[in-house]
């Protein structure tokens, strides 16, 4: 789909994505510095719209692949909710075109030993306590909603 089109999706419907909040041994959040819109700057966990026909768990393994170089199975994640996020920009920064995810949030746990290389839509990659992440004004506050209630 070419940007322009997909462009008029984002201003008619919200889109269905995944968030991935892996946590450690140790009790630590990996979180990702953005260089895209939406949410471009801030940290944010790794995730990923669902594409059509794409079943959920395919889905997962293919975004936890792409942005995490490891497949994480459906299996070993747990359904945390749906969340909204809504952002008053869009991926081509066009005035007046805001983007509406509806998130699922999947929750698991890894190995210390996991590996992982910032991708293209990462400028960082870094593992946060709960505590620093929910402080700290550069962490998107889409992200820390899953961890208010918990």
């Amino acid at each position: 789909m070419n940007n322009e089109k997909f462009l008029e999706v984002i201003d008619s419907v919200p889109l269905v994505s995944i968030d991935l909040v892996l946590e450690d041994s140790k009790g630590r959040i990996l979180l990702g510095k953005r260089i895209n819109r939406p949410s471009q700057g801030y940290w944010f966990v790794p995730g990923g719209r669902i594409r059509k026909n794409e079943r959920l768990a395919n889905a997962i393994q293919r975004i936890s692949s792409t942005e995490l170089g490891t497949k994480i199975s459906i299996a070993n994640a747990k359904l945390l909710g749906a969340f909204d996020h809504i952002y008053p920009d869009n991926f081509q920064d066009v005035d007046g075109i805001n983007t509406h995810y509806v998130a699922l949030g999947y929750k698991a746990y890894v190995t210390d030993d996991l590996s992982i290389e910032p991708d293209d839509q990462h400028s960082e990659i870094k593992w946060w306590s709960k505590e620093d992440l929910l402080r700290d004004l550069t962490v998107h506050n889409n992200t820390k909603m899953y961890f208010e209630s918990t």
